[in-house]
């Protein structure tokens, strides 16, 4: 590409704060977002980079891809009790390899504590079924592509941990969208709209990354409305 930069967002907790007198507001679809001063100067059009924020799929093209390579990977699963202490732990490397159109899993090396397990060998907690079931592979898994087009996630007709796979997708690959059914926070993923405007300070600024200018957005939650997020 002849003009290149990247896209951050970055969903943070904690307050921060910039140089006023380099401070533009400006409001975008119910929003006020403040411009750094060499944002301004470089007249970005907000509406439409946070719009390609979005709308970007580069994320999900990533986890794609991971079905049609051949890596190895280093996993590591926690689960701690009450106390915040370890009562289960998975540490192991996985190799896949992929001949023709399939995909295939070994494990190299496995380290446990607790009980990770059940008798039959299944994960015991919930959480660690989520992960497995994305990031580990029994069998042989054939006809995959890394192709995104137009695919869009929804939770329609599904249930069980096949509608929390797509509802954790959604949350990862789809960020500032509502997410239906998901316990507690369900409208609060919509970060972008309209009944979500006062619990946010949004901020565009510009940096430099991997030796690539970057137009960075920071949405940060009010100190006053922390409890309610």
């Amino acid at each position: 590409m002849k003009n290149l930069f990247c896209l951050f967002l970055l969903i943070l907790s904690f307050k921060i704060s910039f140089p006023q007198q380099t401070d533009t507001t400006i409001l975008v679809d119910h929003h006020y977002i403040t411009l750094s001063n060499v944002v301004v100067d470089n007249k970005l059009n907000v509406k439409s980079f946070i719009n390609r924020i979005k709308s970007d799929s580069s994320f999900y093209k990533a986890f794609k891809n991971l079905r049609i390579l051949g890596y190895t990977a280093i996993n590591d699963i926690r689960m701690l009790n009450a106390d915040g202490k370890y009562k289960a732990t998975l540490h192991s490397k996985t190799h896949q390899t992929r001949t023709g159109n399939c995909r295939k899993m070994i494990t190299i090396e496995e380290e446990l504590t607790g009980n990770i397990y059940t008798a039959n060998h299944s994960f015991n907690y919930y959480t660690a079924q989520m992960y497995a079931s994305l990031f580990f592979t029994k069998d042989s898994v054939c006809s995959e592509n890394n192709i995104v087009g137009n695919e869009f996630f929804t939770t329609k007709n599904k249930s069980g941990i096949e509608k929390h796979k797509e509802q954790l997708k959604m949350l990862f690959f789809n960020p500032g969208k509502k997410i239906d059914d998901l316990p507690f926070m369900s409208g609060k993923t919509a970060i972008y709209e309209e009944n979500m405007s006062d619990y946010y300070n949004m901020q565009i600024d510009f940096d430099f990354h991997n030796n690539t200018n970057c137009y960075v957005l920071k949405q940060v939650v009010k100190p006053d409305m922390e409890d309610h997020v």
